[in-house]
């Protein structure tokens, strides 16, 4: 069977400079993925064109809009891009000139072309989970999205702000403190 490899992590992308390339019905769709994730998220985006509902995501949400065609020096000062374009070789010329910049890349349904995978994310308050299907299956991180937001209480975020602040009142070292939490939370997983 083969193993999902890849590392998850958080991202501070309202800290970080993301472009995107491509203001069509993928980057709209990539934009508001960010977005719904990180609404304060630092985004540039570069296309001939941008549709209307990326026009209207980019003034409520800051989005920086560069109406041109896609060069290599539109990355200057990314950390990360996405190329959102439905002209794969300008996708692929982006990808090559990120790598070459040191720039993590997407390239949208493009797993070869892809540092990083944008998944399913469920978000209740400060609890977020991630879900990857590997590049494999966008449909059925989708679905797993769905079936945990049912599922999570929307008062999650209520036991996630009391735990903290129960941890605060903890003066023993970092061992300690996992150990205590870790009895205290116990009961949570089981049956």
């Amino acid at each position: 069977m083969e193993q999902n490899e890849l590392y998850p992590i958080f991202l501070k992308v309202h800290a970080l400079h993301v472009t995107i390339i491509g203001g069509g019905w993928v980057g709209q769709e990539k934009l508001g993925f960010l977005l719904k994730s990180s609404p304060n998220a630092n985004v540039k985006m570069v296309a001939l064109e941008f549709n209307d509902e990326v026009k209207k995501m980019a003034l409520k949400h800051k989005v920086q809009l560069i109406q041109k065609a896609y060069e290599s020096t539109d990355l200057d000062g990314s950390q990360m891009i996405i190329a959102a374009t439905n002209d794969e070789a300008v996708n692929i010329q982006a990808y090559h000139d990120a790598k070459a910049k040191n720039i993590l890349v997407n390239v949208a349904d493009n797993p070869p072309y892809c540092d990083f995978y944008m998944g399913g994310i469920v978000t209740k308050g400060n609890v977020k989970i991630a879900i990857s299907t590997n590049g494999k299956s966008p449909t059925t991180a989708k679905r797993l999205r769905q079936f945990f937001e049912e599922v999570l209480p929307e008062d999650i975020n209520k036991l996630v702000e009391n735990l903290n602040a129960y941890r605060k009142t903890l003066k023993d070292d970092f061992e300690s403190k996992v150990e205590q939490l870790n009895t205290l939370t116990e009961s949570l997983i089981k049956k």
